[in-house]
């Protein structure tokens, strides 16, 4: 069995093919970040119209390097859930073409349990039942992951998600975009307990839940104090910057470590699965490796070619194909957050 899968969710163009052993035959990833940084942030509409000008050279590329036709594929998988209106549909409609030209089955996912699913992948071995965190630009969230078709949404952000608290307190920096890398390199001349940031909700042990909206105005004060200032006109010394960008990332860390330890005490759960972009974040590795270590629980996160946005995590439509769920021609995108079947 050949799958092609499609990723549009939000400013990634990307396709993949693989087998039914999740043998990654091709994988193409076509970014937008040179039309996002004037911006600071993705413009929906930007990503959109990028998305219709890429969707098919990527295909074609992934299908060629693949060293097959589109007459060899047997399926075609897309993500449809959750993330940006116009770039979902930009790939949905392109899956229900293939779909219906090829007349082969075509399945749907959901974005985020990809994410997790990109464990499996990687590490060639069973995954489920796992605690899945996905720390992502949009996402920030905690799964009570039964298996490849029950994924417990157990806690997440209320406000706003990790990475896109790494994008703003970048530019409040002026540190550019994507803000997550740029945080990371500046962090590390700085000292991450020169700033005691607040780490929301976690003196509460009843609750799974992030905020990161609070955190993101107590450094927008230590920088340039209340009011409409403008950031480029601050004068920072480089240390200082390095001091507040390394204090900042460790705030996010211990809330993200400090809840997942909760989850797992919650649920009981020996495993622990990560992934999304900010799952790329060498220090927030290096601390769930080490919380890993101590409570004698197995860690899988995502390499970093698989944290990103890309379409391999797509493979989980195997489990799907396998399984015989299959989507009709008439289904739509979810730009809100779903559960799947």
């Amino acid at each position: 069995m050949n799958l092609l899968a499609i990723e549009s969710t939000c400013d990634e163009t990307a396709a993949a093919v693989l087998d039914d052993q999740l043998n990654v035959l091709a994988s193409v990833v076509s970014s937008q970040i040179e039309l996002h940084q004037v911006f600071h942030g993705v413009v929906p509409e930007i990503a959109a119209r990028a998305h219709l000008e890429r969707i098919l050279p990527v295909i074609d590329q992934t299908v060629r390097e693949a060293n097959l036709t589109l007459d060899d594929l047997d399926a075609v998988a897309v993500a449809n859930t959750p993330g940006l209106a116009g770039s979902i549909l930009v790939g949905l409609m392109a899956a229900k073409t293939l779909a219906w030209s090829l007349d082969i089955p075509l399945v749907t996912i959901n974005h985020l349990h990809g994410h997790i699913y990109a464990c499996k992948i990687d590490s060639g071995k069973e995954i489920f039942p796992c605690l899945g965190l996905i720390v992502s630009g949009g996402h920030s969230s905690i799964y009570h992951c039964k298996s490849a078709f029950d994924f417990d949404p157990i806690g997440g952000t209320i406000d706003d998600a990790a990475g896109e608290a790494f994008d703003k307190v970048a530019s409040m920096l002026g540190l550019g975009y994507p803000g997550g890398p740029a945080i990371s390199k500046c962090a590390e001349q700085g000292d991450p307990a020169a700033i005691a940031f607040p780490r929301p909700f976690m003196k509460d042990k009843t609750r799974l839940d992030f905020s990161f909206s609070g955190l993101k105005t107590a450094v927008r004060y230590e920088i340039a104090g209340p009011g409409k200032p403008d950031f480029s006109a601050v004068q920072l010394s480089d240390q200082r910057k390095a001091d507040i960008a390394a204090s900042f990332e460790q705030a996010v860390i211990d809330c993200l470590v400090g809840k997942t330890i909760l989850a797992l005490q919650k649920t009981g759960l020996k495993r622990l699965c990560v992934g999304g972009g900010v799952a790329a974040n060498k220090r927030l590795r290096e601390a769930l490796q080490t919380m890993a270590a101590q409570r004698e629980i197995e860690l899988i996160i995502a390499p970093f070619s698989l944290c990103t946005d890309n379409a391999v995590m797509g493979g989980i439509a195997i489990e799907k194909l396998k399984a015989g769920q299959v989507d009709t021609l008439d289904v739509d995108a979810f730009p809100g957050l779903i559960r799947s079947r």
